[in-house]
């Protein structure tokens, strides 16, 4: 039976990100008391997809070409597959409420600066059908359909989660996400929260890393570390018109991809070390500017990206901020956007608003996704007594 209003709610999170390796799975209890929300990981994991199933989707990305009919099987694969993911978080919490899902983007469609609309793939109706759960779907096009980006999302967890961290030091605080797009959320004690995306995080090293050596990224940053910085194609990829773009703004795979690597390359002449260099150097000065341009004091990094040492090495050395990860703060930085889907989840649930329009865009708060009932009808909670404004990482918890 779900829980009520004031009462702990576990929610399992599920997302697949850009860079489409696989779901990322976290289950949280959570609990809300005089506006503080208190989020316990309780567990998480990574369901890789199955090989076909993730070159299916690679091969859906632009510019490739896609059918309707493709996409429709697609969309029935992954949602199979979230369910599976779903039901393995569920296990892993020794059982569940709830299950929020962001799905498979595939693609964002961004045109003259502003979001005219997004595609996740994922049925939850597959979801719901497994775990016999409520599921909380849909979470970007709400805030898209209200003039904003629909991402990045993440700004919602970082503005209730770092604002202490900005208040206490007195300089801004920057939560960094770095998958395969990296996004910034800028928390000041005093203003409102500044979120987007800043370019390529692991995009295009990615590509890269599979034309150089077949393998699906440059694990260790081996590759990278072996070569050297080519200034000329460094100069070509920095001139791109996005980053001197003003915020809020977004951007995917469908602008960093393949096409747009070969073009930006063209008749130079690189080693494949050279070119992971090149492009660990673009992800880490791209990031490391807009983090200088807000004054950053200290920025909490998660993500994919975290796992290389060499773009990790690259950043420290161009920051001028404290870097440090979310696991120091007790969120696991791999699992750090699986979190959010359940925070969004839950938010939704309980009649939140779940966007930061000064992050997104949009003309204003808005309550995010659709309800997908399980197997019984659902019976949503009364509204909370106060609005969330904080969140508090609670110790890792128990199974119930």
């Amino acid at each position: 039976m779900t829980a009520r209003s004031g009462e702990p709610l576990t929610v399992v999170g599920l997302i697949s990100g850009t860079s489409i390796d696989g779901i990322d799975v976290a289950a949280a209890r959570l609990c809300a008391e005089d506006g503080e929300l208190a989020l316990t990981p309780i567990a998480e994991t990574e369901i890789p997809y199955p090989d076909e199933l993730r070159e299916r989707l690679l091969g859906a990305l632009p510019p490739n070409p896609c059918t309707a009919e493709e996409l429709t099987r697609l969309d029935t694969l992954v949602g199979q597959s979230f369910a599976e993911a779903a039901a393995t978080g569920v296990e892993l919490a020794g059982g569940a409420d709830l299950i929020a899902s962001l799905g498979q983007t595939v693609f964002h469609w961004v045109e003259h600066g502003r979001a005219r609309g997004t595609l996740q793939l994922g049925q939850p109706a597959w979801i719901a059908e497994r775990t016999g759960l409520p599921v909380v779907a849909d979470l970007r096009t709400r805030d898209v359909a209200a003039g904003g980006h629909g991402a990045p999302l993440a700004s919602t967890l970082d503005q209730l989660w770092l604002r202490g961290l900005a208040e206490d030091s007195g300089k801004t605080a920057v939560g960094l996400n770095i998958g395969g797009i990296a996004n910034i959320t800028v928390v000041r004690a005093d203003t409102g929260a500044l979120a987007y995306d800043t370019g390529p995080g692991n995009a295009l090293l990615d590509l890269a890393a599979a034309e150089v050596s077949g393998q699906r990224s440059d694990f260790g940053g081996r590759l990278a570390a072996a070569g050297r910085v080519h200034s000329g194609l460094l100069d070509r990829l920095l001139a791109d018109p996005y980053y001197a773009a003003p915020p809020p703004k977004s951007t995917g795979k469908e602008h960093f991809h393949t096409d747009y690597l070969h073009t930006h390359i063209g008749d130079l002449s690189l080693s494949g070390e050279d070119l992971l260099a090149t492009l660990t150097e673009l992800t880490a000065t791209t990031i490391a500017a807009e983090c200088a341009r807000h004054e950053a004091g200290t920025v909490v990094a998660s993500g994919g990206g975290v796992e290389n040492p060499a773009l990790m090495r690259a950043l420290a050395a161009r920051l001028t901020a404290e870097l440090r990860t979310s696991d120091e703060l007790g969120l696991p930085r791999a699992a750090k956007e699986a979190y959010l889907t359940a925070l969004l989840g839950w938010l939704t649930w309980h009649g939140q608003p779940a966007n930061l329009p000064s992050a997104t865009g949009a003309a204003g708060p808005r309550l995010l996704g659709s309800i997908t009932p399980g197997a019984h009808p659902a019976a949503l909670p009364p509204p909370l007594p106060a609005v969330i404004t904080r969140l508090r990482i609670a110790p890792r918890g128990k199974t119930r």
